[in-house]
């Protein structure tokens, strides 16, 4: 997809069909690694920082990704907008942070007082006081913007993937390689280290509500779950192998997403007692998830520059229910075979006709019921009747 497009005719909005499908794609202007994504307040408003210096900010959504420019072409590896989308912190290689106060416009190149690779970055509750994280178990505090940083002591020479103050800046966590998982409850003076169980390279902490209620995820399908501040961590099982990179869950411990390697997304509705995969059409590496104000709008980015939206919590309905001719409640509509090698039908339906869409919302054809998808290349398409206004079914054709 080159662009995530919006049509405009007088004052008609023209969405793409397929947004109420799952995730979308929408152009970073980058085919560089995205590693992390910030909304600061809405789902409106946000930043993507990546390798080669890359910096880009939205205003509309994601509709359209901005170049920010900082001057330097360093590998950013975490951006953090701590009150607003006005001052925000960006770490990444060689110990570069920089810092803005004014939505990006201008970037300040800070002290760190380190050459490490600084991976995490986290303000709890302001822009005053800050953590940083990274190479050879790197822990490094400011209190007083940026101004200054001075080391704290990890006990580990591990290298540290994540930080995060749930509540304030006095109790937080760190994980990194080999299973590392820290804990301060007075502002990082001490870093006390909790047992996993497991020792998988740990990438991503999340408390969604408390300092209590806890995930972290790492390597080789690594999902842990504390809900009494880490004294005790529970091994979750969400099927799968994939290096998991990041974990979120928007405003409460039960609704979380992870994302991870082969375009890897998972969904619990249940405070993790059970994962499920959410359909992509990438396979690309993902490496962050967010989503700003509620369970329904989301990002995820990743390798190659990739940016997904969903704006209904990723869920596809392969079968939407009962959508009978033109779209009116009657029969429900199934397809078969699907995926298919050469066309689709729909039993029932074969002399009725019905649009189909690629994944950038491209109408890329009309078809009768009975010979969906004739001489189309290979891909992921969405099918909808022609006079109807019935939400897309996914379909695949495959080679």
């Amino acid at each position: 997809m080159k662009a995530f497009k919006v049509f405009c005719f007088g004052l008609v909005l023209l969405t793409p069909l397929w947004a109420s499908a799952g995730w979308f794609l929408q152009s970073s202007g980058t085919t560089y690694r995205i590693y992390s994504i910030c909304f600061p307040v809405n789902a409106t408003t946000g930043y993507v920082v990546g390798d080669g210096g890359v910096i880009r900010k939205t205003t509309n959504g994601g509709a359209n990704w901005d170049t920010l420019n900082a001057g330097i072409y360093n590998q950013f590896l975490s951006v953090n907008f701590p009150v607003d989308a006005s001052t925000g912190y960006v770490s990444g290689n060689a110990g570069k942070i920089l810092k803005t106060t004014d939505g990006g416009a201008a970037w300040d190149s800070l002290i760190s007082g380190t050459t490490q690779t600084l991976s995490g970055v986290d303000f709890p509750g302001g822009v005053t006081t800050g953590y940083v994280v990274g190479g050879s178990g790197t822990i490094r505090k400011t209190t007083n913007g940026g101004a200054s940083w001075v080391a704290q002591t990890s006990n580990t020479t591990n290298y540290l993937y994540g930080v995060y103050f749930p509540v304030n800046a006095s109790t937080g966590y760190v994980v990194g390689d080999g299973g590392v998982i820290r804990k301060t409850t007075n502002g990082g003076t001490n870093w006390a280290t909790q047992t996993p169980g497991i020792n998988n390279n740990m990438r991503s902490v999340y408390f969604p509500v408390d300092a209590t209620t806890g995930y972290i995820v790492g390597s080789t399908g690594a999902v842990i779950k504390t809900t009494n501040g880490g004294a005790n961590w529970t091994q979750q099982y969400p099927s799968t192998n994939a290096e998991l990179e990041s974990v979120y869950f928007p405003g409460n411990a039960t609704t979380g997403y992870i994302v991870g390697s082969r375009g890897t997304i998972l969904r619990t509705t249940n405070g993790g007692t059970g994962w499920v995969y959410e359909y992509t059409d990438t396979t690309y590496y993902l490496l962050d998830v967010q989503f700003p104000v509620d369970a329904q709008t989301g990002y995820a980015t990743g390798m190659n520059g990739i940016i997904l939206k969903t704006l209904n919590g990723g869920g596809v309905e392969e079968n939407p229910g009962q959508v009978g001719p033109s779209g009116q409640t009657g029969q429900a509509l199934r397809v078969t075979p699907n995926p298919f090698v050469s066309y689709a039908a729909l039993p029932g339906h074969e002399a009725e006709h019905f649009n189909l869409y690629d994944i950038s919302g491209r109408k890329v054809g009309a078809y009768r019921g009975d010979r969906i998808g004739d001489k189309l290349v290979p891909g992921v398409y969405f099918l909808r009747p022609e006079n109807g206004s019935a939400r897309p079914i996914r379909i695949v054709k495959v080679r």
